[in-house]
């Protein structure tokens, strides 16, 4: 009886450590954050994807302007005169109506805005005229252009948009920063939105979400500026000499565009 006893004791203490080694070894593919010898940093603020920081072997830094004029992103700008199902107003509604988004002043996300500054930078110009939604035509975003050694791939991860009023728009004053949202927020808002889509006019009912449309890059952008030592936009970097320096810094742009597009397929060329 005596043996009988000491043999459960072991055999009840072997499957304690066993069950107590599997809850704390939590596979690191399976959940990269979770328990173990190595924890795993992660951006969980701005970034809708979970990539580890010590995974990103190349990372580049791409801040990018979305003109909704333009033929390609007109599903993007909305339909009618008003462009009242657009994804600025949609935007709009989700900062005041819903009080679902969280709005900054600035890029670093230091200066939070209040729903009432934010609704004084969105409708009014430089010199205090009002404007209309439709006349709101860029949206500009930051992204990072990642290649995750974890899953062998290139990845754009978004890390803020941001909604500018054009110069034209400000009674000629220069462009105006209206706020900065984050990207993370942006997703989780509009993921499971009843209306706000990219709107697909050959067939409406296959419209997209506006996550949808920005994973599957279903827009035309234009890249402004890049990671360099002076943080200066691509514009900034055309001589100031230069017989018609907007389109050397378009064309500049493009060139930049290449490059990434030849890094990516050239990457696993040996």
């Amino acid at each position: 009886m005596k043996r009988f006893s000491q043999f459960l004791l072991l055999a009840i203490a072997l499957v304690s450590g066993i069950v107590f080694q599997s809850q704390a070894q939590v596979a690191t593919s399976v959940n990269p954050s979770g328990f173990g010898d190595r924890q795993f940093s992660m951006d969980t603020i701005f970034s809708n994807k979970r990539i580890r920081d010590d995974d990103k072997m190349y990372q580049i830094s791409v801040w990018r302007r979305i003109d909704l004029r333009e033929k390609y992103n007109l599903s993007l700008y909305g339909s009618g005169d008003n462009k009242s199902n657009g994804i600025i107003n949609n935007i709009y509604k989700a900062v005041v109506d819903e009080n679902a988004l969280e709005v900054f002043r600035d890029e670093n996300f230091t200066q939070p805005l209040s729903i009432a500054e934010f609704q004084e930078n969105f409708w009014l110009s430089a010199n205090g005229d009002s404007i209309f939604v439709k006349q709101l035509y860029y949206l500009d975003f930051k992204e990072d252009f990642v290649f995750d050694r974890h899953h062998s791939d290139l990845v754009f991860d978004i890390k803020f948009v941001e909604l500018v009023m054009p110069s034209v728009t400000n009674a000629n004053a220069g462009q105006k920063t209206i706020g900065f949202i984050r990207y993370k927020d942006f997703v989780n808002y509009f993921k499971y939105h009843p209306s706000a889509r990219w709107l697909n006019f050959q067939n409406i009912s296959k419209s997209l979400t506006y996550d949808e449309a920005f994973e599957s890059r279903l827009f035309r952008s234009v890249v402004r500026r890049f990671t360099n030592p002076d943080e200066a936009l691509i514009a900034d970097m055309v001589n100031a000499d230069h017989p018609d320096p907007e389109m050397q810094a378009y064309i500049n742009s493009l060139a930049f565009e290449y490059k990434l597009l030849e890094f990516e397929n050239s990457l696993w060329e040996w």
